[in-house]
């Protein structure tokens, strides 16, 4: 999956300008965003970006007296676990009952040291898929996994990258993973992942569409993706999960999570639980008669 890289320099530059482009830009298909010392950087697949609805966008910008200016390129094609291991990398333990580790096939030692300290052991072979458990949004939505029971449950994870949502759920005790992912080498890497962790998982690739072709109804389903895109899925969300289900949600800001809040309403989706790090928000629906 190819992306581009947008530095935004805004002028003045504060937090509610920023938060504004990363509005307006989320609207224009950017699904992440980072901020270093005066600079704000966004992230958007190459095939989506679209820099004149872009500029158009950002023409109409609010604040009288802004200067914003936009920088983009290709971002680099990286091995993101060979990234992960360079960066000296340190396994991450959430709620003290999982690890997440870099896969490694010299480290074969040391896992079962690992595992008799923790209950749930996860290795990511990172490659070029997201999602090593460093975000965020993919440790709150970890987080939830933990403590559900999940024992005989059906899991769905949409767009689901390196898999690791779909493993943790495998170890928790899910009896059937499905995911799917838009990007093929998400797809080999989630399967791969799988079988690295013991687990297994039917990864497909395709979007939304591709849960037509699969037969029954789901106990959880998982989406970490942008704002915009779980607005447009989240009625196919609904129709595929059944009546008691609940749909983890993560990948957007807590300013947005009343969007997302209203859109759910109305498909007989009740907020059960919201958690919030560093701005980053996960909500938790439960789908009632």
């Amino acid at each position: 999956m190819k992306y581009i890289q947008a530095i935004f320099t805004i002028y003045p530059d504060n937090q509610t300008t920023r938060d504004l482009v990363t509005a307006i830009a989320g609207d224009c298909g950017f699904e992440s965003f980072t901020d270093e010392s005066n600079l704000l950087i966004g992230y958007c697949q190459k095939e989506c970006y679209d820099e004149d609805r872009l500029k158009k966008a950002l023409s109409t910008f609010p604040l009288e007296e802004t200067n914003i200016s936009i920088d983009v390129k290709d971002v680099e094609d990286k091995d993101w676990n060979e990234v992960w291991e360079n960066n000296g990398f340190e396994p991450i333990v959430i709620k003290n009952k999982c690890i997440i580790s870099c896969f490694n096939t010299t480290n074969t030692p040391q896992k079962g040291q690992v595992k008799e300290k923790f209950p749930i052991n996860i290795y990511i072979d990172a490659k070029q898929a997201f999602g090593t458990g460093n975000h965020e949004t993919t440790q709150m939505i970890v987080e939830k996994l933990i403590d559900l029971n999940l024992k005989d449950k059906r899991v769905l994870d949409c767009g689901c990258g390196t898999g690791i949502l779909g493993i943790i759920s495998a170890k928790c005790g899910a009896t059937e993973v499905f995911g799917y992912d838009i990007d093929e080498w998400s797809v080999k890497n989630a399967i791969h992942n799988a079988e690295i962790n013991d687990v297994k998982i039917n990864v497909h690739k395709g979007d939304k569409k591709i849960l037509s072709k699969i037969d029954g109804l789901f106990d959880l389903v998982l989406a970490n993706i942008n704002r915009n895109i779980l607005i447009e899925d989240l009625s196919v969300f609904s129709n595929i999960l059944k009546c008691g289900g609940k749909v983890i949600l993560s990948g957007f800001y807590e300013d947005d999570a009343n969007l997302l809040k209203e859109k759910a309403n109305s498909l007989r989706l009740v907020e059960t639980e919201r958690s919030v790090k560093d701005n980053w928000c996960c909500l938790i629906f439960q789908k009632n008669l």
